[in-house]
C-alpha cells in the first residue's frame, strides 16, 4: 500500500507540473489573465505530490514495509528512531523525494506571494520555469529513480539500514535538509532571471522581488555547509572539519557564486551596473546546485559523503548542461538590454570594491570547481584514476582568502561612486589599530608563519570595519539599527571572521599523537594528559561497541568502535572535549584488545569552536538583512517593481 500511495503522490506532482506548464504556456500565447491565474492551483498540486510521496515513504520506513525496493535497500528494523527517519535523504531515491517537497514548498509560497500579479508576463514565467523543474524532478521519480519498485522479500528479511556513517550523530537528521533548503531555495531567483531575460524586463525590478527568496537561500546553505562541517568534525575521527571532499566542494560552489551575486546586486539596485554579472551568477549558483547533485547522488566521484551508486547520472548532466546552454543564450539575445546605464567612477567607490569581490569569489569556485572535476575529466579522456588532494586547494585557495578578508575590511568604509585616499585613511585608522593590535597579540603568543600571521592581522582588520559600521548604526538608531541589509550584512561579516580565525588557529597550531596503552598508562600531549582507565567490549542488536575511559586533565572521556553486524563497517566515535580556547579530540583504535594494548589517538586544536560561533552569527545576521527598513528605488524606471507595474494595471 505504501508503494501504491507513493507512486500516486509522485504521479499527482507530475500532473500538476506538466498541467502548470500547459495552462501558463497556453495563457502567455493567448494572453489570457485566467489562465495564467490558475497556476497557484497546479502549484498545491506539485506541493501535494510531493507531501504524499514524502509520507508514504516515511511510513514505509517507520513500518519496516520492505516491499518497497528503497525500503529493503536502506531500512531496518535496528535503525534508531531518529536515524530511521533521516534514512529518507540518504540515498538517491529518497533525496529527490526530499527535493521535490522542497521545491513543492517554494513553489506555493511563491505562489502565494504573487497571487495578485499571476497575470503580469514576468510573473508567468518565472513559475513556468519552476513547473519545468518540478517536471524534472517528479519526471526523475517516474522513471530512473523511481522510489517505490515493489520488491518480494522472504519472510523474516531484515534490512542492512542505512551506512553507518549516516546513523551515529544526530546532525545527519538536519544538516542534508538545510543544504536542500538552500539548493532548492537558488530555484526561485533563477527562475525570476530567466522570466527576466525572456521579457527583456533586465532592470532592477525582479532583483527586489526575490532579495529576500536569495537570501535566505543562501543562509540554508550555510547553516546546511556549517553542520556538515561540524558532522565531519565530531563523527569521522580525522581531527579536521573540511577534507576539499567531492560533495563537500559541490556544496561550497553554489555558496561562492551565491555570496557573490548578493554582494554584486547591490550595484545593480543602486547604480543600475553589473548587470550580465549578476545574471550570469543566478544561473551558475542554480546550475552548480544541480552539479552537486549529480556529485553527491550520481556515483560519478569517489566520496565519502557519495552514498549512491546510481543511474542518473547522465541525466542529471545533460540538465546541467541544458541550464547553462539556456542561461548563455538568453543572456546572449539580451544582450543589447544589459548593458549598464552607468560605469565605474573609481576604482576607490563601492561598487569598484564589489566588482573586485566578484572576480575573487569566480576565481575561488574556478578553483574549486577545476580541483573537483578534473579527476573526471582525465579519467572520461585516458581511463587514467587520479585525486587533486588538499594541498593543491589550500595552495590555490589561502591566497584568495586573505585578498576577500582585505576588501571585507576595505569596503564597508567605502562611499558610493567615488572617494579620495585622506577620506578613505580616516575611515580605516580605528580598523587598521585594532588589525595590528591582533597581530602583536598573535606574535606575543608565539604564532610565526607569514601566512598565519597575515590572516591574523587582515582578520583584525576586517573586524574592526565591521564593528566601526555596527557602532555607528547603533548611535544613530539603537538596537534597531542592526535590522537591515548593510548593518546585517555587518553581522554576517564579523560572523565569517570568526570562522576563518578559526581556520587559521586551528590549522597553524594543530597538535596530534598517538599511543598504545595499557590500562593505567598515560601520555601528554600539548600540555594535556591522558590516561587510559579501561576498556570494554558490548554486543549490541545492530553492532559491536568497544568503549574506552579515558581521563583528559581529570575528565573522564568515553571514545569508542563501532562495528555494525550487517556491513562489517568499523565506524570510530571520537569523544571531543571542547572550550572556548580549544579542543582535544580522542580516538579509540581497538588494536589488539583483549590481548594487547590499545591505540589511543589525541588532537588538540585551538579555537575550534569559534568556527561553530561564527556560522551561528552568519545565519543572525542574515536574518537581519532580510528584513530592512526601507527599500531603495531601483535606478531604471521601465523596470519598476512588481508592486508598482501591478497597481498601474
Amino acid at each position: 500500500m505504501n508503494a501504491a500511495i507513493g507512486s500516486a503522490g509522485v504521479v499527482i506532482g507530475l500532473l500538476g507540473a506538466i498541467f502548470g506548464i500547459v495552462t501558463i504556456a497556453v495563457g502567455l500565447h493567448r494572453g489570457t489573465p485566467l489562465l495564467l491565474r490558475r497556476a497557484s492551483s497546479y502549484a498545491w498540486l506539485v506541493l501535494a505530490g510531493g507531501v504524499i510521496a514524502a509520507a508514504a515513504m516515511e511510513r514505509a520506513l517507520i513500518t519496516r514495509d520492505f516491499s518497497v525496493q528503497f525500503v529493503a535497500d536502506n531500512g531496518s528494523s535496528l535503525t534508531p528512531a531518529l536515524y530511521n527517519v533521516a534514512t529518507l535523504w540518504g540515498a538517491l531515491e529518497g533525496s529527490i523525494i526530499l527535493w521535490s517537497l522542497i521545491l513543492g514548498g517554494y513553489t506555493v509560497l511563491v505562489a502565494r506571494k504573487f497571487r495578485h500579479r499571476l497575470e503580469d508576463p514576468l510573473v508567468a514565467w518565472a513559475m513556468l520555469t519552476m513547473f519545468v523543474v518540478a517536471t524534472f524532478f517528479f519526471g526523475l521519480m517516474m522513471g530512473p529513480a523511481d522510489p517505490f519498485v515493489s520488491v518480494s522479500v522472504p519472510a523474516g528479511f531484515d534490512g542492512q539500514g542505512p551506512n553507518p556513517l549516516l546513523q551515529n550523530h544526530p546532525l545527519m537528521a538536519f544538516h542534508p535538509p538545510m543544504l536542500y533548503l538552500g539548493y532548492v531555495g537558488f530555484t526561485v531567483p533563477f527562475a525570476f532571471a530567466i522570466a527576466a531575460l525572456i521579457t527583456g524586463r533586465v532592470g532592477e525590478g525582479w532583483l527586489l522581488e526575490t532579495r529576500r527568496w536569495t537570501l535566505f537561500a543562501w543562509g540554508f546553505l550555510t547553516v546546511g555547509i556549517a553542520l556538515g562541517s561540524w558532522w565531519a568534525y565530531e563523527v569521522l575521527g580525522w581531527g579536521g572539519y573540511w577534507g576539499w571532499d567531492p560533495v563537500e566542494n559541490a556544496s561550497l560552489l553554489p555558496w561562492l557564486t551565491g555570496t557573490a551575486y548578493i554582494h554584486s546586486v547591490m550595484v545593480q539596485e543602486r547604480r543600475g551596473m553589473l548587470r550580465v554579472w549578476n545574471l550570469a551568477l543566478l544561473c551558475a549558483t542554480f546550475a552548480l546546485t544541480i552539479l552537486g547533485t549529480l556529485i553527491t547522488r550520481s556515483g560519478v566521484l569517489v566520496s565519502v559523503h557519495a552514498f549512491s551508486d546510481g543511474t542518473i547520472g547522465p541525466i542529471l548532466l545533460g540538465f546541467f548542461a541544458l541550464i547553462v546552454l539556456v542561461s548563455v543564450v538568453l543572456i546572449g539575445w539580451r544582450g543589447d538590454r544589459l548593458r549598464s546605464p552607468g560605469s565605474i567612477d573609481s576604482p576607490l567607490s563601492r561598487e569598484g570594491a564589489f566588482l573586485a569581490n566578484n572576480v575573487l569569489f569566480g576565481a575561488f569556485a574556478f578553483v574549486v570547481l577545476l580541483g573537483t572535476v578534473f579527476p573526471l575529466v582525465v579519467e572520461a579522456w585516458n581511463g587514467e584514476t587520479i585525486r587533486v588532494g588538499e594541498p593543491y586547494f589550500e595552495r590555490m585557495s589561502v591566497p584568495i582568502g586573505l585578498a576577500l578578508l582585505t576588501l571585507m575590511a576595505i569596503a564597508p568604509v567605502l562611499p558610493w561612486r567615488a572617494t579620495n585616499v585622506e577620506t578613505l585613511a580616516q575611515r580605516l585608522q580605528w580598523p587598521a589599530w585594532l588589525g595590528a593590535g591582533v597581530l602583536v597579540l598573535a606574535l606575543a603568543l608565539g604564532e610565526r608563519g607569514l601566512g598565519t600571521l597575515a590572516g591574523y592581522g587582515l582578520a583584525g582588520f576586517a573586524a574592526g570595519s565591521a564593528l566601526r559600521q555596527v557602532v555607528l548604526a547603533t548611535r544613530r538608531q539603537g538596537w534597531r539599527g542592526l535590522v537591515g541589509r548593510a548593518n546585517g550584512g555587518m553581522i554576517v561579516h564579523l560572523g565569517v571572521i570568526l570562522v576563518a580565525v578559526g581556520i587559521i588557529a586551528s590549522n597553524a597550531n594543530i597538535v596530534s599523537r598517538e599511543a598504545r596503552l595499557e590500562e593505567g598508562e598515560s601520555f601528554t600531549v600539548a600540555g594535556h594528559e591522558l590516561q587510559l582507565l579501561s576498556v570494554r567490549e558490548e554486543e549490541l542488536p545492530r553492532l559491536f561497541l568497544t568503549t574506552a575511559e579515558v581521563r583528559v586533565d581529570g575528565e573522564v572521556h568515553e571514545p569508542a568502535v563501532e562495528v555494525y553486524k550487517a556491513t562489517g563497517q568499523t565506524i570510530p566515535t571520537p569523544s571531543v572535549k571542547t572550550s572556548w580556547d580549544r579542543d582535544v579530540a580522542v580516538t579509540l583504535s581497538v588494536g589488539d584488545w583483549p590481548d594487547g594494548p590499545v591505540q589511543i589517538r589525541a588532537v588538540v586544536q585551538p579555537l575550534i569552536s569559534w568556527m561553530w560561533t561564527g556560522a551561528g552569527l552568519m545565519a543572525l545576521g542574515t536574518l537581519l538583512a532580510a528584513f530592512p527598513g526601507r527599500r531603495r528605488r531601483p535606478t531604471d524606471p521601465v523596470s519598476a517593481p512588481l508592486a508598482t507595474i501591478g497597481a498601474a494595471r
